[in-house]
């Protein structure tokens, strides 16, 4: 079956602005001075939009006019076309201002926040001058391979993440290097776990391991898929064959806290656990020819439309 052609109106919301605005002041020379066009521009429009019409509007008597019968069902329906239009500026707007950030869970609870609050401040100090909306800021937080899960389901404006990006598609995906981490094997001070192993290093207050030594002690770890996981793989673990890997655990938080109860060691980014590392609650662990540095990661779908708000974050984030 063919479609029906489509017509495009030729009746133009300036039109219906200045019908309003005649209808409701009165004359072409009071909407003219409310709307700041010429009486000219206002005379031609009305004259265009009766002619697009086939009907009158007004009733010329002398200088005066008067409104025609037609002219009200023609105003009620303008007056509704026009708050649609404004109805949908407003949604654009509002759009323009929301963003839907991804991070995976370190980044996520230690990185990102500080981020979103500088955010906020930019946007705030933009709309004071320019009248806009607030920034709608929409946060998820899971390990990198969930992450990366929502962007590619367009569901993410811009993820940032520990892990080597894993895309299904990589064609779909932009990703870019954005800073480096550093991750740290690491045990409550005095652990039972490390007392004999006398190892401890007094001037730079951390425990000196070899790898054959890490792995005959118990080690707590993130779970598969998390961006911290993919680095202790490939980087640390692959050399502890025989290695002790006692728990995987999806939150970086419990494993911080088992590795307090000196359960085991654990091993995790450096943003986690410095205020433990600072009050002397936990000690770093350094292992022996191991470099536990990692990238992290700036996602997006390249067919995700990139908003002003959108490039405020990537310029916040490029200052760091």
């Amino acid at each position: 079956m063919k479609k029906p052609q489509q017509v495009l109106p030729k009746i133009t919301l300036k039109q219906l602005a200045i019908f309003v605005s005649i209808y409701q002041t009165g004359s072409t020379s009071a909407a003219s001075a409310a709307l700041h066009l010429s009486q000219s521009a206002i005379s031609s429009a009305l004259t265009a939009l009766e002619s697009r019409l086939q009907m009158p509007l007004f009733e010329r008597v002398g200088r005066r006019l008067n409104r025609h019968p037609n002219a009200y069902p023609v105003y009620v329906q303008a007056q509704a076309i026009l708050e649609q239009s404004l109805t949908l500026e407003h949604y654009h707007k509002h759009q323009a201002g929301q963003i839907h950030i991804g991070a995976s869970t370190t980044i996520g609870n230690y990185v990102l926040p500080p981020l979103i609050a500088k955010l906020y401040n930019r946007v705030s100090a933009s709309d004071s001058a320019t009248h806009n909306s607030a920034a709608s800021v929409d946060v998820y937080i899971a390990n990198t391979q969930e992450v990366i899960n929502e962007v590619e389901q367009l569901n993410i404006d811009i993820a940032l993440v520990e892990g080597v990006p894993r895309p299904n598609d990589i064609k779909v995906l932009e990703q870019r290097a954005w800073r480096t981490d550093t991750l740290m094997v690491f045990a409550k001070r005095d652990s039972r776990w490390l007392i004999e192993t006398e190892t401890y290093n007094k001037v730079d207050d951390c425990y000196e391991l070899s790898v054959t030594q890490l792995a005959k002690l118990p080690l707590l770890v993130r779970e598969a898929g998390s961006g911290t996981r993919q680095i202790i793989d490939e980087q640390l673990l692959k050399y502890l064959p025989d290695s002790e890997v006692i728990m995987a655990i999806q939150q970086s938080e419990a494993i911080k806290h088992m590795v307090s109860a000196d359960i085991g060691l654990g091993c995790l980014s450096q943003h986690v656990i410095e205020n433990e590392l600072a009050t002397g609650k936990l000690v770093q662990v350094k292992v022996l020819g191991i470099d536990l540095s990692r990238t992290w990661w700036l996602v997006w779908h390249k067919a995700r439309h990139q908003s002003p708000i959108w490039q405020t974050f990537i310029d916040i984030i490029k200052q760091e």
